[in-house]
């Protein structure tokens, strides 16, 4: 199972194995505080997609269709949590601040149809 949390929500037990997944550390946050099991930076878009995005709802198809081209050339980073979510529950962790329109989002997406294809 794939489940999404925004780094400023408490950790918890059903969380499982937590991975940030943000090319940049967030901000306000010590690397002390964040309990995570994993920072897979590479997860992230890269810095010019997130730039072109810039949490733009109106590009929000646009971006997926990009950013699966980037995960696509790029799976073996996703190896962990894929091998968590199968064992149990991967947690993919996230500073947006936009819950519908995020990289955690999209990727849990990603994730999700890889997995039912694989």
């Amino acid at each position: 199972m794939i489940q999404l949390k925004r780094v400023y929500d408490a950790p918890a037990r059903e969380d499982g194995k937590r991975f940030l997944i943000e090319r940049l550390w967030p901000r306000g946050i010590k690397k002390e505080n964040l309990k995570i099991d994993g920072w897979i930076k590479e997860a992230g878009p890269s810095t010019e997609l997130r730039k072109w995005f810039s949490h733009d709802p109106d590009k929000w198809d646009q971006f997926r269709e990009r950013y699966f081209r980037e995960l696509d050339r790029n799976r073996s980073v996703l190896k962990p949590i894929l091998e968590a979510s199968r064992a149990g529950t991967a947690t993919l962790i996230y500073s947006s601040h936009d819950t519908e329109h995020s990289n955690a989002v999209a990727l849990a997406e990603y994730l999700k149809k890889k997995a039912s294809t694989a």
